[in-house]
């Protein structure tokens, strides 16, 4: 027998930012089958339409909207647009980030601005405006997409670092609007099969051999710890980092094979 839908955010309003494919596209699609309205805020027009247009495919509730979150008046108009629309805000997701590639010695001035901009204040900008309609809900709940460079050292100097900050925003906002009922969390998550791979030469079967698990993550993996961070199941939880991680952040294979051990026995 086919177990009922969960209908977890059943009258909650949702936004989430980078909504357009991914990790982002993963998280609306679940919250809209769980019973969400969800705003795609999205850089890319077309894809938050995409991204919109399948959820409506599948019976749920979601509008398209253009968001930068480096851009205070288009952060703005995003959560107007979404409490306007919904009749409030329960649930907000900071997905959007941006990752410079190079080395420390190759990022100027201009790439380190960039990736702190989008990762780090563009979730800022993201909660200062919507966290009176969070407040206003009496469950409202902040989901920060954090990653396990915020926690160790996995390359990416820019991106790594505004997730890192990311990760002590979400303390500090935790515990400054706790006990007034809205709760903060993020998510770091490993190495995850999305479409930003693509282009890239890195062979994720090969580094899913670095993974306790066996395995790169996908973000399904993610959407899965996002909504219960999001949902009453995790009505007592705030303040903290999750790492969704296939185990790497607990355990470093080649490190374990140069000395002689073998990770699996």
């Amino acid at each position: 027998m086919t177990p009922p839908q969960s209908t977890r955010f059943e009258g909650h309003a949702a936004l989430v930012t980078g909504a357009g494919r991914g990790i982002g596209a993963e998280i609306a699609r679940r919250l809209a089958a769980e019973g969400a309205q969800v705003l795609i805020a999205e850089q890319d027009p077309e894809r938050a339409e995409r991204v919109a247009g399948a959820i409506a495919d599948l019976g749920g509730t979601a509008l398209a909207h253009p968001c930068d979150v480096t851009d205070p008046d288009s952060v703005r108009e995003a959560v107007r647009h979404a409490v306007t629309a919904f009749g409030g805000l329960d649930v907000l997701v900071n997905n959007a980030y941006r990752c410079s590639p190079g080395t420390f010695d190759e990022l100027t001035d201009e790439l380190w601005v960039r990736d702190l901009d989008t990762t780090l204040l563009g979730a800022v900008r993201c909660c200062r405006e919507a966290m009176p309609h969070l407040v206003a809900s009496g469950h409202g709940a902040v989901v920060n997409i954090g990653s396990v460079n915020g926690e160790q050292n996995f390359g990416g100097d820019a991106y790594s670092a505004a997730k890192a900050g990311l990760a002590s925003l979400t303390r500090t906002l935790a515990g400054a609007y706790g006990r007034r009922g809205v709760r903060v969390n993020l998510i770091a998550p490993g190495t995850i099969r999305t479409p930003v791979w693509d282009d890239q030469t890195t062979d994720l079967d090969q580094v899913a051999t670095h993974y306790p698990l066996g395995r790169v993550g996908t973000p399904a993996d993610v959407a899965a710890a996002a909504l219960f961070l999001a949902s009453t199941d995790a009505s007592w939880i705030t303040g903290v980092t999750l790492p969704v991680d296939g185990g790497i952040l607990m355990s470093n294979s080649g490190l374990l094979r140069s000395f002689g051990f073998d990770p699996e026995p």
